[in-house]
This record gives structure tokens, C-alpha cells and sequence, in this order.
């Protein structure tokens, strides 16, 4: 895949927000400042794409991007952080899981974790819910440039060992979005997945949640 164009389409707060279209969506997960947004910039070769709250864990909408005017990139609130009120990170969870239940039109989910620690307890709860609503996801080890090459390749066993018991995990991918390494490996796993992914046959789905 190369991305020519990229254009913000929308911020959903609520799903009766969401594109009615059957493209193929992206979606990107991650807790709060795990690098999400300089992964997102890296991947698609833009500086500032990804909109990034001044306050962790504020932003709640799933902002979609749409690339190439084919798909969408739609980038996930972070989560995990700990000055969100009770009664937000609520509504989050089940706008959340409401979102992976009914969008028949996610290819894949990129579950982000930061390299060096591996996936945290939220993390697997996270996936845990991939898994659940059977939305294929691949595990992004981001910051891998802040580990030595033999270190990340046990941390990437060590993982790949760990997360054996999922069966929608398609692979774990380390990434740089300082060095860029691993772009291309996402790029291609992208494109496999939409190409696998059978769609919604009609151009309009029939309501706002598909």
C-alpha cells in the first residue's frame, strides 16, 4: 500500500455518528501515551495526522481518516489513564465494545504496546475483547529502537508465547516510528487483511451502526 491522500472525516463521540459506508476500517488501540498518534504520523508519512489531546486520556472519540478515499484509519481513544473519572472510562468500555460487536466493516485492529514492557494487564483486557467479538488483531511492539536487536527478538518470543491463547492475533510486528523500521511489514499486513476481509455487499449500510 502506498498512501497518497489523507483526509479527517470525523470525530464520533456517539455510533449513531459513524460513517455509513461499507469501506474497510483500520482501527488503531493503545493505552495513553503509548505512541499511538507518532505511529499513525510514521505510517502515513504526515507529521501532524493524528489529533492529540493536551490532556491524556481526555480525547473520547474514534476520529476516522480516510485514506486514499477507499479505507479508514480510525484511531481509538487511549486508555488506562488514571485522572479519567469512573464514569467516563464506563462509557468509553461500552461505546467500545459495542463498536467491535456490531462494525462488521473492521479488517483489522492494531493493538499497540510499548516494546519494552509488553503487554500490560489492560492491554490483555483489551484483546481479550478482540478476541471475543473475533475482530482480527495484530500486536504492534512501538518504540522497538529503544531496545537492542537480541533483546527485542526475545521480548517478541516471550510475547508470541504469552498471547498463544488468542485465536484472532494474525502476528506481533515490532515497530520504530523514529527510524520508520516495520512501516513497510504493517503496510503489507494491512493489505492482506482488507483483501481478506469479506464486506458488507451493499454500498450503503442500512443504519448508522453496521
Amino acid at each position: 500500500m502506498k498512501i497518497s491522500t489523507v483526509d479527517f472525516v470525523v470525530g464520533v463521540a456517539n455510533l449513531k455518528q459513524l460513517p455509513k459506508t461499507n469501506l474497510p476500517e483500520i482501527i488503531f488501540i493503545g493505552r495513553s501515551n503509548v505512541g499511538k498518534s507518532s505511529l499513525l504520523n510514521k505510517l502515513c508519512n504526515r507529521k501532524n495526522i493524528a489529533r492529540v489531546s493536551a490532556t491524556p486520556g481526555k480525547t473520547r472519540e474514534l476520529n476516522y481518516y480516510l485514506m486514499n478515499k477507499d479505507l479508514y484509519f480510525v484511531d481509538l481513544p487511549g486508555y488506562g489513564y488514571a485522572k479519567v473519572a469512573e464514569h467516563v472510562k464506563a462509557g468509553w468500555t461500552q461505546m467500545i465494545e459495542e463498536f467491535f460487536h456490531t462494525r462488521r466493516q473492521i479488517a483489522l485492529a492494531i493493538q499497540i504496546v510499548d516494546a519494552r514492557l509488553g503487554p500490560t494487564e489492560l492491554d490483555n483486557t483489551m484483546m481479550g475483547w478482540l478476541d471475543f467479538y473475533k475482530v482480527p488483531f495484530l500486536l504492534i511492539l512501538t518504540k522497538a529502537d529503544k531496545l537492542p536487536k537480541n533483546k527485542l527478538i526475545i521480548q517478541m518470543n516471550t510475547i508470541s508465547g504469552q498471547l498463544s491463547k488468542y485465536k484472532h492475533l494474525v502476528g506481533i510486528q515490532p515497530f520504530s516510528a523514529v527510524t520508520g523500521d516495520g512501516r513497510i511489514d504493517l503496510l503489507k499486513t494491512i493489505d492482506r487483511q482488507i483483501e481478506e476481509k469479506e464486506l458488507p455487499s451493499s454500498k450503503l449500510v442500512t443504519s448508522a451502526v453496521a
